[in-house]
């Protein structure tokens, strides 16, 4: 079998399809948590905290070279320049962002699973009543064994 006739085979079985699937969801999807950290949770624990902005929260490591022309204290300016900062300010916006798709992610498994469990076996029927004919042969029976030989 040629090597691209079994790279075909490969490409086109379910499961690789819908990793792929679940790769580009997956892709769009992290831009969407990422956008709703952005912009809506992090403004939000910015006015709770007294205005406090997680993404310019850094420690600069290394000497601000003599040619700096922006603000020593932007954290994206630094970064520019190629000053060593430590930001650990960006690591906590995206650990929030971790933790934001991890349960949405968490809940959509569990909605998953769910979905796949079959609903709640019906109560059993009650038996259907003995047929006559069958309460007859059941008495003869009985006669039978009781009976003298």
């Amino acid at each position: 079998m040629s090597v691209i006739k079994e790279f075909k085979e490969f490409a086109v079985k379910g499961n690789v399809m819908d990793l792929a699937v679940g790769v580009i969801i997956g892709g769009a999807f992290s831009s969407i948590v990422n956008s709703v950290v952005k912009d809506l949770i992090m403004p939000v624990i910015g006015v709770v905290t007294g205005g406090l902005d997680f993404s310019n929260m850094f420690v600069r490591l290394g000497n601000i070279p003599p040619s700096f022309k922006g603000n020593p204290d932007s954290y994206k300016d630094l970064q520019t320049a190629g000053v060593a900062v430590f930001g650990y300010g960006s690591f906590i916006t995206v650990l929030i962002n971790f933790i934001i798709l991890a349960f949405i992610i968490f809940l959509m498994v569990k909605f998953i699973n769910k979905l796949r469990q079959p609903d709640a076996a019906p109560a059993p029927a009650e038996p259907a009543p003995t047929p006559e004919d069958v309460l007859l042969l059941r008495e003869i029976r009985d006669s039978l064994k009781n009976s003298p030989r």
